[in-house]
């Protein structure tokens, strides 16, 4: 009796498990992938849970007006720009072009002051569950997208897609940086809005519209960038769900009415910003100097600028490293079309475009992975409007999606061990990168001081490396250590004024690390400077005032050169006039010189600002005497007496 070969159905999902060797069981298991997910992400990023506040954090956080009101501070946030509850002014918080209106997130740090104070360790703490919850979303998401087609092949082409992403080091700027909530929040509510619209579209059920609506208004008030979904949702729909135009309409209108309600507010909030850059290289990359001015970047300068930069970030995605917070001025050096790197990336980019829209047509897996990389991109790439830098690398975090799901499509047509391993390979040394570079992020001090050894020629980055530097040194009691590092700060203040001639920051900066070394000549001539380019600047003429005033009494009390002397402390009282210090000394060196009247003067003043000041009612009565005036002399003598017994012993 001849054995019959039993039917095998080729098409099932065991089947194609065996011939694939995809895993075994407890690969199988959804539940373990999810567990897999938290697991890994939390250990990527728990070094930082001790990390200080970093960079921006102070705009959002710890130096904004309205998220450290708590609770009583979230109308504030409602009402304004992002920026001014920073700058408290309505200008300086349009500085960036076309204005930035991002409430949730700062509404999430009011919150948490509130509950627990300005304490740094509770907001990395929710910035890493909510970056493992959009790992999670993530990958429920691409299993929702393979539904109608599931298997072990797809579970598992979800699962490594997810594990790429949750290890990519690029990454790691907007989960250990506290302010990159906002990507957070952004990425986690448009996932989930498109979660919650497949499930309409297989299910039917109102309340998953409702859900979209929500969490997809959470993500547009976290960041502007969510309005890409706009795009990404339809297109999943198409490819995924081979759905029609008609089809596609009914569940996108939550989304719609959404981003017209985020768009009217935001117009009522902080007008109607279109966006024209300004003539300030820190927040206008594409300006070159000619003369002494700055001009705009020609077209094909700009352009050409602007795909080298987009270049670089397919090149982090496949080799993170180095990576930098800072890609400020000129990190990035202005290129043209005759630079073969602007060449090489404008073909690519082409040819994504093209074979992106192709693919996507045939409802395919690549082109939709392609699309999703160039739609979420395009609107921080500044072809569509500027955004204040060149690039930045938590500007790839939602792009990333689209080139982790092409990564995980390619690996999964390889045999299962084969994609293991390789998929193993990677994830370890991308989770190497991660938790070092997390280690960067511990402080401003360790941040600035590393980044500036990839980012040397950013004048932002070595404005705030001289700056930090000063903010540690200058008051050390190690003198060596501190001349050491102040003109160790005084030297990439200089670098910042090299690449930005009209940086008054580090002007101001340069003039501050002069001071603490005591160089007050120097101190002057930088502020000086700073005042030059803006003679408005406040902080310049209240540090030039000390200065001067300082090199006075240097004048006065180590060269004896008191014609020097009152000249410096004049021109101080000249900025200043309510300084105490100044009018005192400006009365002693008249008053050596014999110049008594003006010394009366002077003590007369400090007598006004200070009529408590025992020492300068004597001071006063001594210079008065000295004019000849016995009867007033003796009632400022008294007066001095009164509050201060013991004065003209003092005085002995």
């Amino acid at each position: 009796m001849s054995k019959t070969k039993p039917t095998i159905n080729k098409n099932s999902p065991k089947t194609i498990a065996v011939e694939n060797n995809i895993a075994p069981k407890w690969w199988e298991n959804q539940h373990n992938h999810i567990w897999i997910i938290a697991i890994l992400g939390f250990i990527l990023y728990a070094n930082t849970l001790f990390h200080d506040f970093t960079i921006d954090d102070a705009i959002v956080i710890t130096d904004n007006m309205f998220t450290t009101k708590g609770l009583s501070g979230i109308p504030g946030i409602l009402q304004y720009d992002t920026f001014y509850g920073f700058f408290k002014e309505a200008g300086k918080a349009n500085l960036v072009a076309g204005g930035r209106y991002r409430p949730f997130t700062l509404i999430m740090f009011a919150m948490e002051y509130q509950l627990f104070g300005n304490t740094p360790f509770i907001g990395h703490f929710i910035n890493i569950l909510l970056f493992i919850l959009t790992g999670v979303v993530l990958y429920k998401l691409l299993l929702l997208f393979f539904k109608e087609n599931a298997n072990e092949k797809s579970d598992f082409l979800a699962f490594i897609a997810t594990i790429l992403f949750i290890a990519h080091p690029i990454h790691v700027e907007a989960v250990a940086n506290i302010k990159g909530r906002d990507e957070i929040m952004a990425l986690l509510g448009s996932l989930s809005a498109t979660y919650f619209i497949f499930k309409y579209f297989d299910e039917k059920q109102v309340k998953n519209l409702f859900l979209a609506g929500l969490l997809y208004f959470i993500a547009i008030m976290s960041k502007e960038n969510t309005i890409t979904f706009l795009g990404i949702i339809p297109l999943a729909l198409f490819v995924f769900r081979k759905a029609d135009f008609s089809k596609i309409v009914p569940p996108m209108i939550p989304i719609i009415v959404s981003t017209f309600l985020f768009l009217l507010i935001r117009m009522a909030v902080i007008g109607n910003q279109v966006g024209d850059a300004p003539l300030e290289l820190m927040n206008n990359p594409f300006l070159k100097l000619e003369g002494n001015k700055y001009v705009h970047f020609t077209f094909g300068e700009k352009m050409a600028t602007i795909f080298y930069t987009l270049g670089k970030y397919i090149q982090l995605l496949f080799l993170p490293h180095p990576l930098t917070h800072d890609y400020y001025p000129r990190h990035i050096e202005m290129k043209t079309f005759g630079d073969l790197s602007v060449l090489a990336s404008l073909l690519i980019y082409v040819s994504l475009l093209v074979v992106g829209i192709k693919l996507a047509l045939r409802k395919n897996l690549i082109g939709f992975s392609i699309l999703f990389y160039l739609i979420t991109l395009s609107i921080v790439s500044n072809l569509i409007f500027p955004i204040g830098t060149n690039m930045s690398e938590r500007f790839l975090f939602m792009p990333s999606v689209g080139f982790c799901l092409l990564a995980a499509y390619f690996l999964s047509k390889l045999s299962r061990n084969t994609a293991l391993i390789i998929v193993g390979i990677v994830t370890v040394g991308f989770g190497y990168k991660t938790i070092t570079r997390n280690m960067v992020w511990k402080d401003n001090f360790t941040l600035f001081t590393t980044d500036i050894n990839v980012s040397k020629n950013s004048a932002k980055l070595c404005n705030a490396v001289g700056g930090d530097m000063i903010r540690v040194y200058s008051e050390s009691k190690d003198e060596n250590l501190k001349k050491q590092k102040l003109t160790e700060a005084i030297g990439y203040l200089n670098r910042a004024v090299e690449i930005h001639p009209i940086y008054k920051n580090a002007y101001l900066l340069m003039g501050n690390a002069y001071f603490y070394l005591k160089d007050y000549a120097k101190s002057v001539e930088a502020y000086q400077n700073a005042l030059k380019i803006d003679p408005q600047y406040k902080d310049a003429v209240n540090n030039l005032s000390i200065s001067l005033r300082d090199l006075g009494r240097q004048f006065g009390e180590v060269k004896n050169d008191l014609n020097q002397s009152i000249f410096f402390l004049t021109e101080s009282y000249k900025l200043k006039n309510d300084d105490p210090e100044t009018i005192r000394l400006l009365g002693v060196a008249n008053g050596i010189k014999g110049n008594h009247t003006d010394a009366a003067k002077y003590f007369k003043r400090l007598t006004e600002i200070q009529p408590e000041n025992a020492r300068a009612w004597l001071d006063l009565g001594t210079a008065t005497m000295s004019l000849g005036d016995k009867t007033n002399g003796d009632i400022y003598y008294q007066k001095a007496l009164k509050l201060d017994p013991n004065i003209l012993k003092q005085n002995k």
